[in-house]
């Protein structure tokens, strides 16, 4: 389920998976294609490396019970499982590009992936939950690191822009394909194997994926400067926030360590807007906010991304500690919802070249808001397979929305800064995926009350969507092309 802003000059990237790995970057203009391995073996390394990606971060999902009856802890501890990965992803992924183009994509994806597989091994054979979430948070690091990069790779295996166009396509399938077949996985490993054999097949991939990188040239360095305070002030400010609403929700947020948290992230995106403001130059221009669409475009994202995530995390839940089934049979559940955000993605494009972005944003967020409300009446009672075909709409809703949205917000960004604008929608989207898991999470963290606390969870997000769906008919109309 994106980034960066480089000192080259190339075309934007516009890509959009539906749950939450859509990129913008802009990447150095291949000099010629590989020698001595085919460009699609690079093709598939770099699809590959997103795909893992994809598959870990919506496979953990449906094993989170398993791992609570395994390791212990709280719903805050299984929230935790989540967002580590999440904040990290969407924190890094602001510098993560200008990094791959100073040190050369092949060498920062093949650093990335070997990190990545060492954490999903220390995953695995993790004996408690807090060095699994520490586990965690280096996986989210070492992902954030490589999707710039694996898409650098695609750029620099084809210099053609016709054939690079089809490897882009290619390798944006591979996100949604992953996110669509995470749950499946996810719940037919944990059922048969164990929760850890999620993390284990990563190594497979992994070594693979490095055996294939040994025979990849160099890739060119780009002068691309780094922001070092502004990244440790993001890092900062999001993860004191998430912490406090976490511990606030498990606690009280009068607690000594929800209130000093909570204090933090105030500090520390002070700090940050206070760096990006006097820096010559900053990972996010302030200047960037000035733009009505900018600003409209990420307060959607932040929504949208809300209100998905937060509801696959509630319901992943919901499906295996109040109706009992197996995680293999969560999986199945979701199958409908996701099988059908490829598709969505295309359609509105052909939407958005007919009518504008903002119709498919809208429509798309609507769709969504009406889903969840209609999720209102679930309850344990509820026939099964009614429940899964009611959360078509929330994947629908959002494979219509996304790709839209990232088109309206990059039209409008100067070419030469498309790929930080691109990177700083995904991290905002990403942030707003993981403050719902820890909002919600809070709100069915009693399991005597898990149902209201779910309809709560769903109310919140349907407002949200139907708020934001109104503020996308603000965004500027374009004419049919």
């Amino acid at each position: 389920m994106t980034t960066t802003m480089t000192k080259t000059s190339s075309e934007p990237i516009r890509t959009g998976a539906g749950t939450g790995t859509d990129a913008g970057f802009r990447s150095p203009q291949p000099p010629a294609a590989p020698r001595g391995v085919s460009a699609k073996v690079v093709l598939g390394a770099a699809l590959l490396g997103f795909f893992v990606i994809g598959l870990d971060a919506s496979a953990v999902n449906v094993a989170l019970p398993a791992v609570g009856r395994t390791l212990g802890g709280s719903t805050a501890g299984l929230q935790w499982i989540v967002d580590a990965y999440t904040l990290m992803f969407a924190a890094l992924m602001l510098s993560a590009g200008a990094l791959s183009d100073r040190l050369g994509a092949n060498r920062v994806f093949a650093a990335g992936l070997t990190v990545f597989t060492a954490a999903s091994v220390a995953c695995g054979l993790a004996p408690s939950l807090g060095l699994l979430i520490v586990a965690r948070l280096v996986q989210g690091a070492a992902a954030a690191v490589m999707l710039p990069s694996s898409l650098a790779l695609v750029r620099q295996a084809f210099p053609d822009a016709a054939e690079r166009g089809r490897a882009i396509a290619l390798w944006t399938v591979g996100g949604a394909v992953s996110t669509a077949a995470g749950p499946v996985v996810g719940g037919a490993l944990t059922s048969s194997l164990g929760w850890p054999s999620i993390f284990f097949l990563n190594v497979p991939v992994g070594l693979l994926t490095l055996a294939v990188l040994t025979r990849v040239p160099g890739s060119p360095r780009r002068a691309a400067s780094l922001d070092p305070l502004g990244q440790v002030t993001a890092v900062v400010a999001l993860g004191s926030l998430t912490y406090g609403v976490i511990e606030g929700g498990a606690s009280g947020f009068g607690t000594p360590a929800a209130v000093v948290s909570l204090l933090v992230a105030v500090l520390a995106a002070v700090a940050f807007v206070v760096t990006e403001a006097r820096v010559a130059d900053p990972m996010v221009p302030l200047s960037l906010f000035r733009s009505r669409t900018t600003t409209l475009s990420l307060v959607i994202g932040f929504a949208v991304n809300a209100a998905f995530y937060g509801a696959v995390f509630v319901f992943s839940l919901f499906f295996q500690e109040v109706l009992g089934q197996s995680a293999v049979t969560a999986g199945l559940m979701f199958l409908p919802m996701t099988a059908l955000v490829a598709g969505a993605n295309v359609s509105s494009a052909k939407a958005a070249a007919r009518f504008g972005p903002r119709v498919p944003i809208a429509v798309g967020q609507a769709v969504c808001a009406l889903g969840l409300l209609s999720l209102l009446t679930v309850d344990a009672g509820t026939d099964h397979v009614v429940i899964a075909l009611m959360l078509v709409p929330l994947g629908i809703g959002l494979g219509f929305a996304v790709p839209s949205l990232t088109a309206a917000m990059l039209g409008t960004i100067d070419p030469e800064r498309a790929g930080m604008a691109g990177g700083v929608l995904n991290a905002v989207r990403q942030t707003g995926g993981a403050l719902a898991v820890a909002v919600f999470g809070a709100l069915v963290s009693d399991r005597s009350s898990f149902v209201p606390g779910m309809h709560v969870s769903l109310l919140v997000a349907a407002l949200a969507l139907l708020a934001t769906s109104a503020a996308a008919l603000a965004l500027p109309r374009v004419r049919r092309s």
